[in-house]
């Protein structure tokens, strides 16, 4: 791999402030001094207290983290069994008290393998506000009974000042970006006056199309929509990049 002379390449990473630092505790592991994280979150977390639709729900199902998170207080009243999008929301889940059943992918994969295991019961989706897939649809077209509950809300936040002084400068910039929603706020947050040779890693192509319009040099698509593939994905970049 190519590597820069400390402090390294910046990877600019704008997820929510504990998924952002979790990812880039995995870029140093991963790479060391060959990259330098920066993280500066365009979405903050609340979380939300509402009522709980009234059932005898056989599993829960989680899509992020941060719903298990905000149901903590409420675990006692939802059932043991939980499905979840991938390794990280499982493991937020176990910690919690759940038996995880996790799908290393998106929402789709996870609506594949419950179609695949149905719980006998109904279900119980556990989400954010904002959803780019619609889960509960799906589950409901399929033939299960399923409830929702919104237990969060992702609010935006502006660059920090260190973001937004690194991308006054001429320098490579890596911009990992895991969704559609962070790509938008990502678009409309970018400073005019950049000067920063920015290369996108989107973890998806939808996620990559909502950049379509902002001035960057490569973009580089994850070959699935998890944090590994991400991590290789920002690999094949570092490999390509030319150092000065």
């Amino acid at each position: 791999m190519t590597r820069q002379s400390a402090p390294g390449i910046p990877i600019l990473l704008t997820r929510p402030k504990t998924e952002g630092q979790s990812f880039a505790n995995a870029l140093i592991r991963r790479f060391g001094p060959a990259v330098r994280p920066i993280v500066s979150p365009l979405l903050a977390p609340r979380n939300m207290t509402p009522d709980l639709p009234a059932g005898d729900y056989a599993a829960v199902v989680f899509t992020s983290a941060q719903a298990v998170e905000a149901v903590r207080p409420m675990v006692s009243r939802l059932p043991v069994l939980a499905w979840c999008v991938g390794s990280r929301t499982a493991e937020a889940a176990r910690a919690a008290g759940f038996v995880a059943k996790s799908t290393n992918g998106d929402a789709r994969a996870l609506l594949a393998a419950i179609k695949n295991d149905p719980p006998d019961g109904s279900i119980l989706y556990v989400r954010g506000v904002d959803t780019a897939f619609n889960l509960l649809e799906e589950l409901v077209d399929f033939g299960l009974k399923s409830e929702q509950a919104v237990v969060y809300a992702q609010q935006p936040q502006a660059f920090s000042p260190e973001a937004l002084e690194l991308l006054k400068h001429p320098l490579k910039v890596i911009a990992p970006l895991f969704s559609s929603r962070t790509a938008r706020l990502f678009r409309e947050a970018f400073p005019q006056e950049t000067r920063a040779d920015l290369h996108i890693v989107a973890m998806s192509a939808n996620v990559a199309e909502a950049l379509i319009d902002l001035p960057h040099a490569t973009v580089t698509i994850a070959s699935r929509p998890d944090a590994p593939a991400m991590l290789d994905a920002v690999e094949t970049l570092l490999v390509g990049i030319r150092l000065p």
